[in-house]
């Protein structure tokens, strides 16, 4: 029996909550795809005009994470995850509609994405709205350098202004 969280709190994050965020996506991306970012490189980006962090929380505890960058009327999300042991309990739909409703608020017109081809996060995708736009061949190498395929993935947005 699955359990659904009953409320999860989005709220802006920032450089400060990268511990947490290292954490989170240590857990939530198998090293065998490459898939994970640095510290260093998601500080780095928080910096940069247009690009913000959503938290999940559920029950005061950061469970998940999205990151986003926007440019003129088009965004990308740049890395979502969710715990494992959170997984399944409505978290990552949360933070994905979070995010669509941040966009549109912020006039985005189009949110894109990429994934890796044989990622479970694909059915959460499509699911709202996202529609496959491309392939990038052998775009991740894990670290026994295998490659695999990335798959773009575009929505558009329904109140974009």
């Amino acid at each position: 029996m699955t359990t659904r969280v009953r409320l999860v709190e989005l709220a802006p994050g920032g450089a400060a909550d990268a511990e947490a965020v290292d954490r989170i996506m240590i857990a939530a991306f198998d090293p065998r795809y490459g898939e994970a970012w640095t510290r260093s490189q998601c500080i780095g980006i928080l910096s940069m005009p247009g690009v913000w962090l959503t938290l999940a929380r559920v029950e005061g505890a950061i469970v998940g994470f999205a990151l986003v960058r926007a440019i003129m009327d088009e965004a990308e999300l740049l890395l979502i995850a969710v715990e494992p042991a959170a997984r399944g309990r409505g978290v990552g739909g949360a933070l994905l509609r979070g995010v669509i409703a941040e966009c549109e608020g912020r006039g985005v017109a189009r949110l894109h994405l990429e994934v890796r081809a044989n990622n479970p996060a694909v059915g959460l995708y499509v699911a709202n709205g996202f529609r496959q736009a491309g392939v990038r061949r052998h775009y991740y190498r894990g670290r026994d350098g295998q490659a695999f395929d990335a798959h773009t993935y575009a929505r558009t947005l329904s109140d974009a202004r």
